[in-house]
């Protein structure tokens, strides 16, 4: 796994990361979510080995980081790093060549990839040819292209149209089942959410949460809503079980806060006293979650 311990890092003055800790399982897609500025770049570069931390250790599989071969790492960052001035296959060699692949097996690699995604068509363009959807693609392929054990990717999805994000997705989830483990840092909680199996919430440089995503949910089991399509008298029944609290009312469904009210029973008594049309448990959204998390800290 990888290990954050009691990292920080300023910068003139300026804390961009205070006394962080956290841990990525091995094999696991695990997020770094936090508003632009938190510090989740700055911790990036760190764990890359690109900036030193003032205070701290951050070790992957037991090892000092800054150590490990950098070919079992990859890379994917928020600013677009590649050529533009260079022919898309001749740079994704030139890239796979320097994490230690043979020419062979990096255009193997490369055309395998660009097929993958659907840009085969681009090998001979120069990168400035293509549109920014499709440079974020080659980008994303050339941090990929040597296998890497351990993938960082910073705002990955930045510049997709809807159709490519499910692909990207899709990428994504086969590698972490060819047991890749993977980063992602990022600001977008919706993608988070879709993808992470754990989290670590940074705000203003210090650590908000860290660990297993349902772990997250439990710390605010209590601000899940119910949502009751009903034809009754939706007064008697909010007043049959004190702390039932009618949130909103929408023209197919009451939205209900249950304080510690059993959604069992409050479909049991729905039941008895009227026609039900839909019942469900909703959970806050990792948004509202981030938002809570870091509210409470001001």
């Amino acid at each position: 796994m990888l290990s954050i311990e009691k990292v920080s890092k300023s910068y003139a003055g300026n804390v961009a990361v205070d006394d962080l800790s956290f841990e990525v399982p091995e094999g696991r897609i695990f997020g770094l979510l936090g508003a632009n500025g938190a510090g989740k770049t700055t911790t990036v570069r760190m764990i890359l080995d690109i900036i030193r931390p003032d205070e701290g250790r951050i070790t992957w599989r037991g090892e000092p980081a800054a150590g490990v071969s950098k070919k079992s790492f990859g890379y994917l960052p928020e600013e677009r790093g590649l050529y533009t001035d260079m022919k898309v296959g001749e740079q994704l060699v030139f890239f796979a060549r320097l994490r230690g692949l043979s020419r062979t097996a990096a255009e193997k690699s490369a055309g395998s990839w660009l097929e993958r995604f659907r840009v085969s068509e681009y090998r001979d363009r120069f990168l400035r040819e293509l549109s920014k959807g499709n440079q974020q693609k080659i980008q994303f392929v050339s941090a990929i292209l040597h296998e890497p054990e351990f993938l960082i990717l910073d705002e990955p999805f930045s510049g997709l149209d809807p159709v490519n994000n499910e692909l990207l997705k899709g990428v994504i989830v086969e590698l972490k089942e060819r047991g890749t483990t993977l980063l992602l840092s990022t600001h977008d909680m919706e993608r988070a959410e879709e993808l992470c199996e754990g989290v670590a919430l940074i705000h203003r440089s210090e650590l908000a949460f860290a660990g297993p995503l349902k772990e997250l949910r439990r710390r605010h089991n209590r601000e899940r809503k119910l949502r009751l399509g009903f034809d009754g008298d939706a007064a008697s029944l909010v007043g049959r079980f004190p702390g039932l609290e009618v949130l909103d009312e929408h023209p197919e469904y009451l939205e209900l806060s249950p304080n510690g009210v059993e959604p069992e029973e409050v479909l049991k008594e729905a039941v008895d006293i009227g026609r039900v049309r839909h019942f469900e448990e909703v959970e806050p959204s990792l948004r509202q979650i981030f938002i809570k998390e870091v509210g409470d800290r001001g």
